[in-house]
């Protein structure tokens, strides 16, 4: 049996392989995780999705990828997701997961509730130029928080995507210190 597992919980528009979440992935992996992606079935449902209805959706699609993630034996596990995915938070209350959470909805009472219930330490990654994010409520929730000046719901920031792939790096580099300095010290 794996002892470290990483739920990758995507967005709703690119799979659990986009680069912010394959590069936290790659931080839980190089720290000997199994990583479990979560794929979205029925994708286009996500259309027609009220903000309401996203985090019963999201819970079901969770549960549905990893079964055993209610169990006794499950391993020690980390959620990560983004944007639509930190729907998941309510997950990570119930269960005490602790999570890495990309772009979250701050602006979504399902998932504000969700982390204010939260027992275990999350990371929360957002952009200042990014609708969702709200700044002074994310580090009231938590102390570990990346915020970056003018990156969007994306992560991109104006200028040359030299910039913005920069910002990958600093993301991952905040998670590596979020999974060796936090979770798995």
């Amino acid at each position: 049996m794996i002892s470290r597992e990483a739920i990758i919980v995507p967005g709703g528009q690119f799979g659990p392989f986009a680069p912010l979440l394959m590069f936290c992935g790659d931080a839980a992996e190089r720290r000997d995780a199994a990583l479990t992606p979560v794929w979205w079935h029925e994708p286009d449902g996500l259309l027609t999705l009220t903000p309401e209805e996203r985090g019963p959706w999201v819970l079901d699609q969770v549960e549905r990828a990893v079964p055993l993630l209610r169990s006794a034996e499950r391993p020690d596990t980390l959620l990560v997701g983004k944007s639509l995915g930190t729907h998941a938070a309510t997950l990570a209350a119930e269960l005490g997961l602790p999570a890495i959470w990309l772009t979250p909805v701050l602006t979504s009472d399902w998932v504000v509730s969700a982390l204010r219930r939260s027992t275990a330490p999350f990371l929360l990654v957002g952009g200042t130029a990014d609708p969702l994010w709200v700044p002074d409520l994310a580090r009231e929730l938590t102390p570990y928080v990346v915020e970056v000046d003018g990156a969007d719901h994306g992560m991109y920031v104006p200028g040359p995507l030299a910039a913005s792939t920069a910002v990958l790096g600093q993301v991952a580099t905040a998670a590596e210190k979020f999974l060796d300095d936090v979770i798995w010290t």
